[in-house]
């Protein structure tokens, strides 16, 4: 799996139609209308995430390990 920095992650799902809710610290919050699901991405720099946050958030966006390019 590629790994990726919180910021490259939240590029991705803003381009598939999740939006900012609300900052908490270092995690952004996004949802997506008509859906009560809710992603918290933590941004720590370029730091990039850890392999199982990133297929977490990935099954939870619904987003394939294509959709990372």
């Amino acid at each position: 799996m590629k790994q990726l920095s919180g910021k490259a992650f939240i590029s991705i799902v803003e381009r598939r139609g999740w939006m900012l809710l609300r900052v908490h610290g270092s995690h952004h919050i996004y949802g997506k209308p008509g859906s009560i699901v809710r992603l918290s991405i933590p941004i720590h720099g370029n730091q990039p995430l850890k392999r199982g946050l990133l297929a977490y958030l990935m099954k939870a966006a619904d987003l394939k390990e294509g959709d990372l390019e």
